[in-house]
């Protein structure tokens, strides 16, 4: 690795991050985003409930489409519910919480920044691109994984990858994982052999990738790219856009593609689905292997509109403490946890600065 680039990296990785780590770039060490130990716990800036009832007639929720979207909505169908009742103890009746998945990331984003959308539940470089029409009110917390390195090796002699539901994180890295492929596995031996991997390897790959704004399907791994070999994801001579990891995952299963780069526990995600609608025999811990870990990605948003009729600051006051009371229960981790999300802190924007110089830089690499 370049020094520059691996400076600059650091610089990145640190810039938010909740351990101690100076803002300098030339700072050699990338610190981790702290674990969040509390998370279950922890209470928003106390609300001041209206003196009388405020009556919103619908509350808009977008989600961008990680997963496939029918999946999301019906996972999220009790979120209504238990929205429309905690937002009802702290003041206001809302007559009907509307929950789309996006066609894409962007679409959300545009959807907050029209008022079409009042709530959004987007990564951080999505929500660091449409700032300019929403504000960030919580970071999500999840489980952290039996595995944190940055090494691709050690996620392969440790698979499988387990939740370590005690350690609660407020990041996670994005993987690249090959599948089984000829070249997928040609490209997995050299990794596991500690051979080195070079820009020819990889550039001879057909990859899947999430749109431009997707932290571990494109910011984060063309970040590696750049840190590593000084290209870019569109430097890449085969790389195709998935509108969803599970159509990615469906597309290493079957061949089509050698290699993606998603989100760390996304394995876990499709384990299930790689023997039953992917119609592979062997398991998804036997057939894939990690080349390449990005550096750490904060946690996804719940943003809200700046635009939206409805949205004021006493609302999102409301909003903040009810996704957080939420995220404190049991029906509302089963519901949340579509996202992997376990539950919610509040969150500043300068807790996204790493995402905004993410954002630049790839800026600068277009």
């Amino acid at each position: 690795m370049k020094r520059f680039f691996a400076t600059m990296v650091a610089g990145i990785s640190c810039v938010a991050m909740l351990a101690g780590c100076g803002n300098s770039a030339s700072t050699e060490t990338v610190a981790e985003p702290a674990t969040t130990e509390t998370a279950e716990t922890t209470e928003a800036t106390a609300v001041e409930t209206p003196a009388e009832s405020v009556k919103i007639d619908k509350v808009t929720i977008g989600f961008v489409p990680s997963r496939d979207p029918d999946e999301i909505v019906t996972a999220t169908e009790p979120l209504k519910e238990l929205l429309t009742t905690e937002l009802a103890g702290l003041g206001y009746e809302v007559g009907e919480v509307d929950i789309t998945v996006g066609t894409s990331y962007e679409a959300v984003g545009e959807g907050l920044s029209a008022g079409t959308i009042d709530v959004g539940l987007i990564p951080g470089g999505t929500y660091v691109l449409y700032e300019d029409g929403c504000d960030v009110i919580l970071t999500a917390t999840r489980d952290g994984l039996s595995i944190e390195s940055p090494d691709a090796k050690v996620w392969n002699d440790n698979k499988p990858t387990e939740p370590t539901p005690e350690n609660q994180v407020t990041f996670y890295r994005g993987l690249i994982i090959a599948g089984p492929s000829d070249a997928g596995k040609a490209i997995s031996e050299k990794v596991n052999n500690g051979e080195e991997i070079t820009w020819e390897d990889l550039d001879g790959l057909n990859w899947s990738v999430m749109n431009s704004s997707s932290s571990a399907g494109y910011i984060y791994p063309s970040l590696w790219l750049q840190a590593n070999y000084e290209k870019h994801i569109t430097d890449l001579t085969h790389a195709v856009q998935a509108d969803s990891y599970g159509n990615a995952f469906a597309r290493l299963a079957s061949g089509q593609i050698d290699v993606l780069c998603c989100y760390a526990d996304a394995r876990r995600d499709n384990e299930e689905k790689w023997t039953t609608e992917f119609g592979r025999t062997d398991s998804i811990w036997d057939e894939t292997n990690v080349i390449g870990v990005t550096d750490g990605i904060y946690n996804d948003t719940i943003s809200v509109s700046k635009t939206s009729a409805v949205m004021d600051d006493a609302f999102k006051a409301a909003l903040t403490q009810a996704f957080i009371n939420i995220g404190n229960t049991d029906a509302g981790k089963e519901v949340i946890s579509i996202y992997n999300h376990n539950g919610y802190v509040e969150a500043k924007a300068e807790d996204y600065e790493s995402e905004r110089a993410a954002q630049e830089l790839i800026k600068s690499m277009q």
